[in-house]
């Protein structure tokens, strides 16, 4: 009874606590914090500037159409790979199939006979409580193990593979028999993930599981990093919700994740005051919308502006003599490099190494900086840069040296962020979710019409 007594206590004092900080947050938002730029109208960019986006958009999404696994429809996770098919990966490659769809690059029906495909293996691969591994044979559906004791679920990467679902359930709405069978079976693998079951009784979900080693691992998910999407999916479940103090205490922090320190001239909300790397501002923000989202802790659209910006001004100010960056060659995030895999990042994980995905997927946020990169990616390293599937992953001057493979989870973003900055297509679908609608106003969420 005194533990239980105690435990309540303790809640009611977490939630106080989270509420002081909302009430702090939400008066320094209305006092007058800065927005961020709006986007540059599409409609403004010249024909040869949007032929280029047409094209890197189109060349980079054969990756997940004409590279994907041959069995499974799922991608795969680099260029050498083989059966190692990736499920975050794939859910980004369902988004670009959206979007080859939309763009008459491919038919509706070949675009749904595609996800139906991945669904139906889906619903047979290995889950663990209802989540997926990180990678997957393509073949035949059990599990590859990541790393030691990465032999189980992944929940951030089923987020990204359920965003993906989801967003390929809202699009295929007509009234036939094929696409209503397509949105039952996303709907029976939406309700199958067990979100609530991983947060262990505990006040944060958990990464990983492993039916060897369980949750050994202990990799909390926490804030500020590319996981917000899987907070917001997991209280979105019908069927397996978390609380919503599971988002302020474990996610949140109680409000530590919150940033208030300037750096080059901007303040980031969440995080590091230098940002991470890049694709923080893109792997959540793929079909969730943040042009007019907020809650206590930060306004979304202003949060990945000045990600985004201070990440150039970084790369032009303070490292553009030592690594050979410019106004045009810009752009630091997780991929490879000339001596493996890093999250790049400004300062110590920045070594001279720069991602086409980076300023690409970055397109909505500061597009006249971002359309000044796609140009030199293009026009000056076409011949060392451009791959069979679009850019390759990687380049660093400094070294001279460029990647020569390309990686699901880099191309997906490239195609999808640069088709939100065009039509907002992914955000607009994916908005449509009343199950998401309901798990957003359950965290504390708000959000409006957005300009288009």
């Amino acid at each position: 009874m005194r533990r239980a007594l105690s435990a309540t206590k303790q809640t009611v004092s977490l939630l106080a606590c989270v509420s002081l900080v909302c009430l702090t947050m939400a008066a320094r938002l209305e006092a007058g914090t800065p927005a961020g730029q709006a986007p540059l109208s599409p409609s403004k960019l010249s024909a040869a500037d949007t032929e280029l986006l047409e094209k890197i958009q189109r060349r980079t999404f054969g990756y997940f159409w004409d590279f994907a696994h041959p069995d499974s429809g799922l991608a795969r996770e680099r260029l050498r790979s083989r059966h190692t098919v990736t499920s975050g990966g794939s859910g980004f490659g369902i988004l670009a199939t959206l979007v080859a769809a939309e763009r008459n690059w491919i038919t509706r029906d070949a675009a749904r006979e595609r996800v139906c495909r991945i669904a139906a293996f889906l619903a047979r691969a290995d889950r663990f409580h209802g989540a997926w591994p990180h990678w997957l044979d393509g073949r035949t559906g059990k599990v590859i193990p990541f790393s030691p004791k990465d032999d189980g679920a992944d929940l951030v990467e089923t987020a990204f593979l359920m965003q993906g679902l989801l967003t390929a359930r809202e699009y295929f709405r007509r009234d036939t028999d094929g696409e209503k069978r397509l949105c039952q079976a996303i709907t029976d693998l939406w309700r199958g993930v067990e979100w609530d079951w991983f947060t262990r009784g505990g006040e944060a979900l958990l990464w990983h599981w492993s039916p060897k080693y369980g949750f050994e691992k202990d990799l909390h998910i926490r804030g500020w990093n590319e996981c917000l999407i899987t907070y917001v999916l997991a209280a979105s479940s019908p069927t397996h919700p978390i609380d919503p103090k599971v988002y302020h205490a474990g996610w949140a922090r109680g409000g530590k994740m919150v940033n208030t320190t300037s750096y080059l001239g901007l303040r980031i909300a969440l995080g590091r005051p230098e940002g991470g790397p890049l694709f923080f501002a893109h792997y959540s923000f793929l079909c969730l919308d943040p042009r007019t989202l907020r809650d206590c802790y930060a306004d979304y659209w202003q949060q990945n502006v000045h990600h985004t910006l201070v990440n150039y001004r970084y790369c032009v100010r303070e490292a553009k003599r030592r690594y050979r960056y410019s106004e045009r060659c810009w752009g630091l995030t997780a991929s490879d490099d000339p001596h493996g895999y890093l999250a790049h990042r400004p300062g110590l994980r920045d070594n001279g190494t720069i991602s086409p995905t980076a300023a690409l997927a970055s397109m909505p946020y500061a597009p006249a900086q971002c359309l000044a990169a796609a140009r030199y990616f293009d026009g000056e390293l076409g011949d060392r840069l451009w791959g069979p599937y679009g850019f390759y992953d990687a380049f660093n001057l400094s070294e001279g040296w460029f990647a020569d493979q390309h990686l699901a989870i880099d191309q997906g973003p490239i195609v999808v962020m640069i088709e939100n900055y065009r039509t907002a297509l992914l955000w607009r679908t994916f908005m449509t979710c009343d199950d998401v609608l309901h798990g957003l106003r359950k965290l504390g969420f708000t959000w409006g019409p957005a300009s288009p």
